[in-house]
């Protein structure tokens, strides 16, 4: 009786050049993130504004920074990158709710989160032998 076996990726070999490129672009989304999350844990009054004007109450904006922060880190390490690119979409959604939901434009968010998984793409090869784009 034979028995069928699933084949597990192969990894693919990656260039340096793609492995630099990976890193930069995925250097990106974590100084936005992060500055991003810091600037806002200090609270300055056009922070406040805009969570107003999003609707949500001040109270929030501590969490919600700290999570972002979070998030950033947990995708700069690799490790745990992959985990983080996946934290770091979810939040990213909300951010796109949230524009959408008060009629802005919402292209920012969802470039960073495209930039977010392709700077991942090109710096890990296990990503590579899971999602195999082919000439």
């Amino acid at each position: 009786m034979a028995t069928a076996t699933a084949a597990a990726p192969q990894p693919v070999s990656i260039s340096k050049t793609a492995i630099w490129a990976g890193r930069i672009l995925s250097a990106l989304p974590v100084l936005l993130m992060v500055f991003g999350g810091a600037f806002g844990v200090l609270k300055p009054d056009a922070v406040k504004q805009g969570f107003t004007k999003y609707g949500y109450p001040d109270q929030v904006l501590i969490p919600i920074c700290i999570v972002e922060i979070a998030c950033a880190l947990i995708y700069a390490i690799p490790r745990t990158s992959v985990f983080g690119a996946i934290l770091l979409t979810a939040y990213l959604g909300g951010a796109t709710a949230t524009h959408v939901r008060v009629g802005e434009a919402f292209f920012m968010p969802v470039a960073v989160a495209v930039v977010v998984w392709l700077g991942l793409y090109l710096r890990d090869e296990r990503l590579r032998a899971l999602v195999p784009f082919r000439r």
